[in-house]
């Protein structure tokens, strides 16, 4: 069995070096790695959801988790955990009304630290065509979020480009900065199969 040395710290803000030396059955060899980096990687692949769902989004949700897509499991997001104490990615899927908000806020701040929010949909990200008193305009004006995922409802695939973005963000962001991905639309599926049926005509 291997063993877990830590020497010291490699930078000011405490980010300590792990060396990882010995090997099974008498091989020999090691890998080292900063703390951080090894934490990051960990949490990349093994994100504990929450799903906050409150609309038609929620048809989607279900559609992403399904064997055609299987869009949670290949990113270490399959099980949903219906404690906010269990879950560090809060998935808000659907529009949030004005009575809904403490709710949100009071699961968010149960959530541990480090925690992530993903907003489902136009409503989650902007309050959608739902403009009025009683819808909340996006769910940034009550907890942080950490990427969009626009549409009405989002593809799939948008979904699993946005899961992808935090991905990135949690591998590349050990400072905890807060700024909000986007996740930007694909093209039109159909429309690619088409464009390429004619460039197979015309050559």
């Amino acid at each position: 069995m291997g063993e877990l040395k830590t020497p010291g710290a490699a930078s000011a803000e405490g980010n300590k070096t792990v060396t990882i030396e010995g090997g099974a059955s008498g091989t020999s060899g090691f890998a080292t790695t900063r703390l951080d980096a090894l934490l990051a990687w960990a949490r990349k692949w093994s994100l504990f959801k929450y799903p906050f769902v409150t609309a038609c989004c929620g048809m989607e949700f279900m559609a992403l988790t399904s064997p055609r897509f299987d869009g949670s499991a290949r990113f270490g997001a399959e099980a949903p955990r219906f404690s906010p104490r269990q879950s560090d990615l809060l998935w808000v899927v659907g529009t949030i009304s004005q009575r809904q908000a403490p709710v949100l806020k009071r699961i968010y701040e149960q959530m541990m630290d480090p925690k992530w929010v993903l907003a489902f949909g136009t409503c989650a990200s902007s309050g959608g065509f739902y403009d009025n008193y009683t819808t909340v305009p996006g769910i940034d004006k009550i907890i942080p979020c950490d990427v969009y995922i626009p549409g009405c409802p989002p593809r799939p695939e948008a979904v699993i480009d946005g899961l992808m973005l935090l991905q990135d963000k949690i591998t590349h962001n050990a400072s905890g900065d807060r700024r909000p991905g986007i996740v930007k639309p694909r093209e039109d599926p159909v429309a690619d199969l088409v464009k390429l049926r004619r460039s197979k005509e015309e050559a």
